[in-house]
């Protein structure tokens, strides 16, 4: 299994970028799709989870109401779109995958799979 995140870059404050997760060798058939993400000298935190066994995708609280996850089964993809960003949110993103469900999906020890990450610079 691979995963590959594209999609970050440099935006300003207020602004939105799109992230994009391919994963390719396994459908998301029991297969969970996050996001992570990490700033140098801090540990990897949660952003959005779409789980295989729940129709609702969950979102850590500090991204709720300005991001979303979407999965695209046909492209065998996971976005996430940032709207409204912040400075707080410039990080390196990883997208991850797990065939975990449930509450167990919000730590990164969960998932046997990762990207590579993509930079995400928000200026102020």
């Amino acid at each position: 299994v691979q995963l590959q995140a594209s999609g970050g870059g440099l935006v300003q404050a207020g602004g939105s970028l799109r992230l994009s997760c391919a994963v390719s060798g396994r459908t998301f058939s029991r297969y969970s799709v996050a996001w992570f993400r990490q700033i140098p000298g801090q540990e990897r935190k949660f952003v959005a989870v779409t789980s295989w066994r729940t129709s609702s995708p969950s979102y850590a609280d500090s991204v709720k109401g300005r991001f979303t996850i979407s999965k695209d089964n046909a492209k065998n993809t996971v976005d996430l779109q940032m709207n409204s960003l912040k400075p707080e949110d410039t990080a390196v993103y990883y997208c991850a995958g797990s065939p975990s469900t449930g509450t167990t999906l919000y730590y990164g020890r969960s998932y046997s799979d990762w990207g590579q990450g993509t930079l995400v610079t928000v200026s102020s």
